[in-house]
């Protein structure tokens, strides 16, 4: 060991690891100090498995967590992966496999079958949800595992009902294709998340190799288990219960342990309700946790954000009164009856404007659908608007939305700072807009 008196060369750190540093010898050659010796060879191999299985750099290259929600997702892999076996011995049985009396075209009918509904579920579930699924990741996360649980349940139960076995079969193969679309569209949404390092494809290449390697463990496990439950159904559905609540529960505690920075409607409802009555916005730690994972039974209205023009007017008259009192790059309808709100955002409009529309269309709900507690930021104002819209004639509906624009005009610079500083990222969202885009006369000009 090189005297503690000799000034180092160097030192060097890999990631947030132990830093070690280069001494000169007086032979001239380097020594190095920093390691160790009766732990180079566990270090060796807890490098080795960081380097498998990791992303590179990690922690310092992946998001806060990440190792909550890996643990979590691998514990939600290996049971999914049991249950699966469960399945694949239920349908192999079901489709003829060690019955003498099944024909190879019977079964291959069956699986083409069960293969091409399944593909025309993927289709339909991409068209009618694929852009709603960036917006609420963790929801369509918790929904995708739940299907698959009942998929693979119908799947075991298949084999009991032969006169519908195929029906069966087919409508858990859709549902899978189902699962398959909303699992790894969610599942890219969070590895985005998580990659801090413009790293996803490293965050997600890792991630298959745990799953993989999850995979493993099931699959060892699933060769002592068949054996056991073959022909001994309430063994079967015993195991499949256990699997799967330890499934569900492991998916709820991943999705769960996922903090968030983008506001999408939910978060946003949560941060804007917090400033109004609590008078400071909750951090993405404060929120994410409260973020509902499930349908919800309080009353919310439905809001269309980029909505087109005719879901806000139907008349000149009206669309002047949705543009009076108004300088913001969008506009905004109430619909009491229906229990709507319609934004059109105007050509050019930033995240921000976005943010805005769709905080005065929950202010709006606040209003219609909350009771307002004491000392509530611009209390007396909310109240009175509350009065307003509640109580108003429809034909006056018009004019208290344009105090609601004044009144937004003073919380919002407040509510925007309150976010930043909270850690909410704004150059971004996730709050849902449709595509349409507005062109309309500025003020101060006339309409001919």
């Amino acid at each position: 060991m090189p005297s503690l008196g000799v000034q180092p060369l160097c030192t060097e750190q890999y990631g947030s690891r132990g830093a070690r540093c280069y001494l000169p010898s007086p032979d001239g050659s380097l020594s190095r100090v920093g390691d160790e010796p009766g732990r180079v060879g566990w270090r060796s191999l807890k490098e080795i498995f960081m380097s498998v299985f990791l992303p590179q750099g990690y922690p310092e290259s992946v998001s806060q967590d990440y190792l909550s929600y890996q643990i979590w997702d691998t514990v939600q892999a290996f049971a999914s992966s049991i249950t699966g076996a469960l399945a694949t011995q239920a349908v192999l049985k079901g489709v003829g496999v060690g019955d003498q009396t099944s024909t190879v075209a019977a079964a291959t009918v069956t699986w083409i079958l069960k293969d091409g509904t399944g593909m025309l579920g993927r289709i339909l579930f991409a068209w009618m949800k694929g852009s709603k699924l960036d917006c609420d990741a963790k929801q369509w996360r918790l929904f995708a595992d739940g299907l698959n649980d009942l998929a693979i349940f119908m799947e075991i139960l298949a084999p009991a009902f032969p006169a519908c076995f195929t029906l069966i079969i087919c409508t858990s193969g859709f549902f899978k294709c189902i699962v398959g679309v909303a699992g790894g569209a969610t599942r890219a949404a969070l590895t985005m998340h998580q990659a801090r390092r413009d790293n996803m494809a490293d965050v997600s290449a890792k991630d298959g190799s745990q799953e993989t390697l999850v995979n493993l463990a099931g699959l060892l496990v699933s060769l002592l288990l068949i054996p056991l439950v073959t022909d001994r159904l309430q063994l079967t559905y015993a195991l499949y219960g256990l699997f799967t609540a330890l499934h569900l529960y492991a998916n709820y505690r991943a999705v769960r342990a996922v903090c968030m920075e983008t506001l999408n409607r939910a978060r946003l409802r949560l941060a804007l309700r917090h400033f109004l009555y609590q008078r400071w916005v909750p951090t993405p730690a404060h929120a994410n946790p409260r973020e509902p994972l499930l349908p919800e039974f309080q009353r919310h209205l439905r809001v269309t954000l980029g909505a087109p023009l005719h879901l806000l007017v139907s008349s000149m008259a009206e669309f002047q009164q949705a543009c009076e009192g108004n300088s913001r790059n969008y506009l905004i309808a109430l619909n009491r009856k229906a229990g709507t709100v319609a934004v059109a955002l105007r050509h050019g409009a930033s995240s921000v404007d976005t943010i805005q529309a769709c905080s005065h269309a929950l202010l709006l709900e606040t209003l219609l659908c909350q009771a307002l507690p004491a000392g509530a930021v611009e209390g007396e104002m909310l109240q009175k608007l509350q009065r307003q819209l509640c109580g108003a004639p429809d034909g006056e509906v018009w004019a208290a939305l344009t105090e609601t624009h004044q009144l937004l005009d003073r919380l919002f610079p407040r509510f925007l700072a309150g976010l930043v500083s909270a850690g909410w990222v704004t150059d971004r969202n996730l709050l849902g807009a449709e595509e349409w885009r507005l062109d309309w006369t500025p003020k101060d000009k006339k309409v001919l």
